[in-house]
């Protein structure tokens, strides 16, 4: 364990709690809760005394049959005898028991920066080697530097899209160059779609599990947490090919047991409330990009303009010779505007900040965005 990244969050969150008034662009959550629906499920369970046992390791059939409508309307991926769905306990577990299915101490596995650190942490904790590979100025894929990084220890690529926590929506192509790669190296491609109800402008989400000859070496992990505001309830799943039904169910029987029973009752009370209710937060989420990008247009230490294609990340490469953690600290204790250092996700060179715009009022991002602006030019200048 000595060897794992501390975790960022916490300690960005005790500087903030020591900064009363901070306006936090930290964490990475949505700015609402379930929808009703969700509610009034968890209250019709509530006398089943089933609610209080153990369930199944994959979860409640109920879910997974509506998790199967769902993934046939909105990402064109067909259960069949040759995957399976798994529910867990949200898709950070879903990548855990993944990784731990399909690798050996020493293994690999590609992690195109910027990472997201949890998924570097869990490499690191279950003993695998992540193999970090540079992105373009944009933080898109560049297929021929992940195909030179592939070797005879690499077990996966992993991709996310939209992307935490640069913002960036893979294009179809893209991920198709990389499932082709995973196929052709006999290797998994973990494709991570927890931000698939985000994308704006004319970028679009797609799901590489919808070809069907993919299914053998794809893994997809979807999460509640984002779209249905599901963060605390803990709730996500995984398409995976079915060989490997037989691991995933030891992992999560011995870790997990089965996924929380009430959780999954609210996660089909969610499912209800179908793409009205998420296309009516993307919406809110999108204005909220546009507030973060128009305030940033004039801030001249940026290197680049930055772009928000998807989920609710911005990532700033500032014109200093400043670390992006002693930057972080000095916005917080002077300026009262948290964000979180570039660092943690694999970037190492330049000064970058990630801002996540999904939790906070319109209000709270024009009061933040100035903060940083001020910040920003009284540090630099």
């Amino acid at each position: 364990m000595e060897a794992v990244q501390s975790p960022v969050i916490p300690l960005i969150g005790t500087w903030t709690r020591n900064n009363p008034g901070t306006v936090s662009f930290g964490q990475g959550i949505a700015f609402y809760g379930p929808p009703p629906q969700a509610f009034r499920r968890v209250q019709q369970c509530l006398a089943d005394p089933a609610i209080n046992r153990y369930g199944p390791v994959e979860g409640i059939p109920e879910l997974r049959q509506a998790l199967k409508h769902k993934l046939y309307a909105q990402n064109s991926i067909d259960i069949h005898d040759e995957n399976a769905i798994v529910v867990t306990a949200g898709s950070n577990m879903a990548f855990n028991t993944a990784i731990l299915a399909i690798t050996d101490p020493g293994d690999e596995v590609i992690l195109p920066l910027p990472y997201y650190f949890n998924h570097e942490m869990s490499l690191t904790m279950e003993r695998c080697k992540p193999i970090p590979v540079s992105t373009d100025e944009n933080f898109h894929l560049r297929i021929k530097k992940i195909e030179n990084a592939i070797s005879d220890k690499t077990k996966a690529i992993v991709t996310i899209s939209p992307n935490n926590p640069s913002g960036a929506v893979y294009t179809k192509e893209e991920l198709v160059a990389v499932n082709s790669l995973c196929q052709q190296y006999c290797i998994y491609h973990i494709s991570d779609e927890a931000y698939e109800d985000f994308c704006y402008d004319h970028h679009s989400h797609y799901s590489v599990a919808t070809d069907q000859n993919n299914c053998k070496h794809t893994i997809s992990l979807f999460s509640f947490s984002k779209g249905y505001g599901f963060a605390g309830w803990r709730i996500g799943y995984m398409v995976m090919p079915q060989h490997l039904l037989s691991a995933i169910n030891k992992i999560q029987d011995t870790i997990l047991i089965s996924p929380p029973m009430v959780s999954q009752h609210a996660a089909l009370g969610a499912l209800e409330a179908g793409a009205e209710f998420i296309e009516l937060k993307r919406q809110a989420m999108s204005s909220k990009r546009s507030i973060v990008l128009e305030m940033l247009a004039d801030i001249a230490c940026l290197k680049s303009v930055p772009t928000s294609e998807g989920a609710f990340y911005v990532m700033l490469n500032i014109d200093s010779s400043m670390k992006d953690l002693q930057l972080v600290k000095r916005l917080i204790t002077e300026f009262g505007v948290a964000t979180l250092p570039g660092s943690a996700f694999g970037i190492h060179q330049d000064c970058h900040i990630r801002l996540s715009y999904g939790a906070l009022s319109d209000d709270d991002i024009e009061t933040g965005m100035r903060r940083l602006k001020k910040g920003l030019y009284a540090t630099l200048n």
